[in-house]
C-alpha cells in the first residue's frame, strides 16, 4: 500500500527522497564566486496552466522543470552550481508518486552538473506545483571577452522550434479521444514532437564548449515563450534590428503534416507557440565558419541588422513581416 504523507511526516519523506538521489540534505545553499558573476533563474510550474498529469509522466515533469531553469543559466553563459526545489504536494499524490517526480529532478540536476540540491515539501490545496530556483556562475574571462553586438552578427538556435507546442496539441487531442471514446490513442507517428514537449533536452556542456573554442555570444536567450518573444527581447536589449528567415527555422519531422491535420501553421507555432526550451545565441559573424563546424546541432536562422530594419520575419519570397509577440504592446516594438 502506498505511503501517505500523514503517516510518515514531512521530514521522513524528505529523507527518503534524498536517499533515492546522489545528493545529501543541506540546511541552506551558499556559493562564493571566484571572480565571475553570479546568475540566478527561477520558475514556478503549476498543475493546470503548465502541465496536465493525465498524460505527463512525473519523472519527465521533474526533468523538464530543471531544464526550464538551467536553460536560463546557459543563455547567460553560466555553469550550474546550486538548485533549490519546493514541491507543493496535494492530497491526491502519494509518496511513491513524489519519488518519481524527485527522481526526474535529480537525474536532470546530475546531468547538468549541479553541485547541491535543496528540497522542501509544502502542502497544496490546488494540485501539484513545482518551484525551481537555480544559481550559476559565469567566468570572469567569458564576461571580459563578450563583444558588443553588431549588424550582421548571426542569430542561432539550438534545435527545432514549434515542436513542443505541436506535441502538446497531440497530447491534448489524445486525452480528448480517451475521455470521449475510452480508447488509447496511437501517438507513435508524432513521437518526436511529443517528446519535445514532455522531456526537452539541452546540451549540458554547451557553455564549456563555447569557452573551449573561444566563441563568446554577445547575447543569449532561453526560448520558452516562442521565437518572437526572444527576438523582441534581443532587439530591445541590443538596440539593433533583427531579420529571421522563415525557411531557415528548424522544424521537427512531422510538423507540417500535423499542422495540416490540426489547421495550425508550424511557422506560427515556432514564433508564438512557446515551451520549446531552446537556446538562442548571437554569434559574431567573424566566427561563422568555426561555429558551423563546432556546433552542428545549432541552426543559423538570421542576423542582426541596423535599428531601422526593425524585427522582421522574411518569407522565402523576400517579403518582410514585422514580428508580433504575445505580451508586447506597440510601445515595446
Amino acid at each position: 500500500m502506498a505511503e501517505s504523507f500523514s503517516e510518515i511526516g514531512k521530514i521522513e519523506a524528505i529523507e527518503q527522497l534524498y536517499r533515492l538521489s546522489a545528493y545529501n540534505p543541506v540546511s541552506g545553499l551558499s556559493y562564493t564566486s571566484k571572480g565571475g558573476s553570479i546568475i540566478t533563474a527561477s520558475r514556478m510550474y503549476l498543475e493546470g496552466p503548465d502541465f496536465n498529469l493525465v498524460y505527463f509522466p512525473l519523472k519527465h515533469l521533474g526533468y523538464k522543470c530543471v531544464v526550464g531553469v538551467v536553460g536560463e543559466l546557459y543563455a547567460a553563459l553560466a555553469k550550474p552550481k546550486l538548485l533549490n526545489v519546493i514541491l507543493g504536494v496535494s492530497a491526491k499524490l502519494d509518496l511513491p508518486q513524489v519519488k518519481d517526480l524527485w527522481m526526474g529532478i535529480t537525474v536532470a540536476a546530475k546531468e547538468h552538473g549541479f553541485e547541491a540540491v535543496n528540497l522542501d515539501l509544502q502542502p497544496s490545496q490546488n494540485g501539484l506545483y513545482v518551484s525551481m530556483s537555480a544559481t550559476g556562475e559565469t567566468s570572469a574571462l567569458t564576461a571580459k571577452r563578450r563583444m558588443a553586438a553588431k549588424s550582421k552578427d548571426l542569430i542561432c538556435v539550438s534545435g527545432a522550434l514549434g515542436a513542443a507546442f505541436l506535441g502538446l496539441q497531440v497530447l491534448e487531442r489524445g486525452a480528448k479521444e480517451f475521455s470521449e471514446k475510452g480508447t488509447q490513442p496511437d501517438m507513435k507517428e508524432y513521437k518526436m514532437l511529443v517528446g519535445d514537449y514532455l522531456r526537452p533536452e539541452l546540451e549540458a556542456s554547451v557553455v564549456e564548449r563555447l569557452e573551449d573554442v573561444e566563441i563568446y555570444p554577445s547575447y543569449g536567450y532561453f526560448v520558452t515563450r516562442g521565437l518572437a518573444d526572444a527576438l523582441k527581447r534581443l532587439t530591445r536589449d541590443s538596440g539593433l534590428g533583427a531579420k529571421v528567415y522563415a525557411d531557415k527555422i528548424p522544424f521537427e519531422g512531422g510538423s507540417f503534416q500535423l499542422g495540416k491535420e490540426l489547421d495550425l501553421d508550424p511557422v506560427s507555432a515556432a514564433m508564438n507557440g512557446g515551451d520549446d526550451n531552446r537556446l538562442l545565441f548571437v554569434v559574431p559573424i567573424l566566427h561563422l565558419e568555426k561555429f558551423r563546424r563546432e556546433f552542428q546541432t545549432f541552426d543559423i536562422i538570421g542576423h542582426l541588422a541596423q535599428p531601422e530594419a526593425g524585427t522582421v520575419l522574411v518569407t522565402p519570397e523576400g517579403v518582410e513581416f514585422p514580428v508580433k509577440a504575445q505580451g508586447w504592446t506597440d510601445e515595446n516594438e
